[in-house]
C-alpha cells in the first residue's frame, strides 16, 4: 500500500518477500527488543544460526535464494532493502502511536533513541520519514516520549 512512498522504483514482490524472510528468522531467535542494548549484542548471531538452522531444511537452490535476501535486506544497500527496514520500522512506530506511547513509556525510551532507530527510514522513504518525525514529535509532546 506504501509502495508509492518508497524513495526509488522498487519490486515490491520482492519486498514483501524480504520482510517475510526476516521474520521467520527473527520468529526463531527471538525478537530483539529494538532499545534493548544487551539483547542487541547477541542480535546477529542468533539471527545468523537461526537463518542457518530454518534455511537449511529446504533444498539447497531455496535455501541459497531466501538466504540471499535475507542477507541483502540485512545489508540494506539496495532500494528494495532500504524500502523493507522503512517498513520494518514503520509498524513498531504506528503501533507505539496508537497506544500513546505504552511500549516507550514502559522502557523509558527517549525520543533520541526512536530518531536512532528511525533515521534509516529516510534511506527507504523521504516521505515515510517525515510521518515519522511527526508522530515522534506528537509523542514528545504528549509526554509519551522523553525529549
Amino acid at each position: 500500500l506504501l509502495q508509492e512512498y518508497a524513495n526509488e522504483k522498487v519490486d515490491i514482490s520482492k519486498v514483501m518477500l524480504m520482510c517475510l524472510t526476516h521474520d521467520i528468522v527473527e520468529i526463531d531467535a527471538g525478537d530483539t527488543y529494538a532499545y534493548d542494548p544487551v539483547g542487541l549484542e547477541t542480535q546477529k548471531a542468533r539471527e545468523q544460526a537461526a537463518k542457518e538452522r530454518i534455511y537449511s531444511l529446504l533444498p539447497d537452490d531455496q535455501k541459497e535464494a531466501l538466504q540471499a535476501i535475507f542477507d541483502e535486506f540485512e545489508e540494506s544497500k539496495t532500494p528494495e532493502a532500504q524500502f523493507a527496514h522503512a517498513m520494518d520500522n514503520l509498524q513498531p512506530l504506528l503501533l507505539n502511536h496508537s497506544n500513546n506511547g505504552g511500549d516507550w513509556k514502559a522502557h523509558q525510551v527517549t525520543a533520541e533513541q526512536v530518531y536512532g532507530r528511525q533515521s534509516r527510514t529516510k534511506e527507504g522513504s523521504q516521505r515515510l520519514f517525515e510521518l515519522t518525525d511527526t508522530l515522534i514529535q506528537e509523542n514528545i509532546a504528549k509526554g509519551n516520549l522523553r525529549g
